[in-house]
């Protein structure tokens, strides 16, 4: 007996010396990804005062420190992103609201055939002109479909736009985010798989769109009947038991093998038609919420980056080559013909062409590539960061001059 507890005493202080140690290291790691944090707002309110894409210097520097932080998990980068970008559509639907019945012909157009139409003719380039096996050019061109209106109306100071312009664009984000990953998860499929036909890929593509938007709608139409008769919940209460509900209904569409993504979107548009003083209360809650979400998808994206990914041969020009195909050849090819029927001015459509900005969910798609197995997924995730940079900081820091120029009517807001 007093063996056997001599044999333990020292496997005990082996293992609160390990416990102690661990916890340890679990403060330096907070220590730096809460500077990580904090300097990613610092550089997200440098780049209001100067006027530049704050979204682009998160996301490099976040890239940068990456090397002395140390690399999240892919699977973790993943789950995070996925529940921010969550809040952030629910919040873009809050906002969108009754605009969206102003611009649904153009909005569901670009969404859905628009990002399609993306992703196909971004997949043709990149294999034609590059060399990209057609299956790994259809991931990237899926990865490549969703665009930002946050990044949109984060360069454009103290203005935003009015009217079917800004409703469009930010529609269009809205539902394109959805379609771009469905389309990602179909042709991973694709090119990891040899029962997956295109066919499948497109009656796929359509049961997700089909199962979130009637999630969405109805999960909505239940949440706003909520919040205008269900007086026990508190004020204070009433957001975060909103959140859990639009989480709720991402699973129950994600589920039934449905789209989460247009779930949450679509709910946030049915709940801000009711319009009452809860539903206002919700939504400066999400905003809150959806500002956090966005910060940290990119500060997560960029450290979840491996910098030497691009000193792959060839892979600047391959990116660059790609984000110049992007903006001057398909974007324009697919939004002007679908915006022709529209009543909005020739300067209008021209600047929804030029606004299609990438953001965080290109991204995320090169990060689900990677995850997925895709073949020369390393190369997608790398030209995906490229065109990213690029797009914002180029496209982006042009916005403000491209809108004067084509006299697209904006109007100043408080600096806030």
């Amino acid at each position: 007996m007093p063996g056997s507890l001599v044999g333990v005493q020292p496997s005990s202080d082996v293992g609160q010396a390990g416990t102690v140690h661990g916890i340890e290291q679990f403060g330096h790691q907070l220590l730096l990804w809460g500077t990580v944090g904090v300097a990613a707002l610092v550089g997200h309110r440098l780049a209001r005062f100067l006027r530049v894409p704050a979204s682009v210097l998160v996301l490099v520097l976040a890239a940068a420190a990456g090397g002395v932080v140390g690399r999240p998990s892919l699977g973790t980068v993943v789950d995070v992103v996925t529940v921010a970008l969550i809040v952030i559509l629910f919040d873009g639907g809050m906002h969108l609201g009754k605009r969206f019945r102003t611009a649904i012909g153009p909005i569901i157009g670009l969404g859905t055939v628009g990002a399609f139409l993306t992703a196909g003719l971004v997949a043709l380039g990149a294999h034609f002109l590059f060399g990209i096996e057609v299956k790994t050019a259809l991931v990237l061109g899926a990865a490549l479909a969703p665009t930002d209106p946050a990044v949109v109306f984060s360069v454009l100071a103290n203005r935003e736009l009015t009217g079917k312009t800004s409703a469009i664009l930010e529609g269009e984000s809205g539902v394109n985010d959805p379609a771009g990953i469905a389309l990602l998860v179909g042709f991973a499929s694709f090119a990891t798989a040899t029962d997956t036909s295109m066919a499948g890929i497109v009656v796929d593509f359509l049961r997700q769109m089909a199962v979130g938007a009637a999630v969405g709608l109805v999960g909505g139409a239940m949440l706003a009947w909520l919040l205008a008769r269900v007086k026990p919940l508190a004020s204070e209460h009433r957001p975060v038991g909103v959140l859990a509900i639009v989480l709720a209904l991402y699973g129950i569409a994600a589920a039934a093998h449905g789209s989460g993504f247009l779930a949450a979107l679509l709910a946030g548009i049915v709940v801000a038609h009711s319009d009452t003083q809860p539903t206002h209360d919700v939504r400066r809650f999400t905003t809150t919420l959806a500002t956090m979400g966005e910060i940290t998808a990119f500060v997560l994206l960029g450290l979840s980056f491996d910098f030497s990914e691009l000193t792959r041969r060839h892979i600047w020009l391959t990116g660059i080559g790609i984000a110049l195909l992007l903006v001057f050849v398909v974007r324009p090819a697919v939004v002007l013909p679908m915006l022709a029927p529209t009543r909005l001015g020739r300067g209008e459509k021209v600047f929804v062409a030029w606004a299609g900005l990438k953001g965080a969910v290109p991204i995320l798609l090169g990060a689900l590539a990677v995850q997925s197995g895709v073949p020369d997924a390393g190369r997608i995730y790398a030209i995906v960061f490229i065109v990213v940079a690029l797009s914002v900081a180029g496209q982006g820091g042009s916005l403000g001059a491209v809108a004067h120029r084509l006299r697209v009517t904006t109007r100043a807001v408080s600096a806030g």
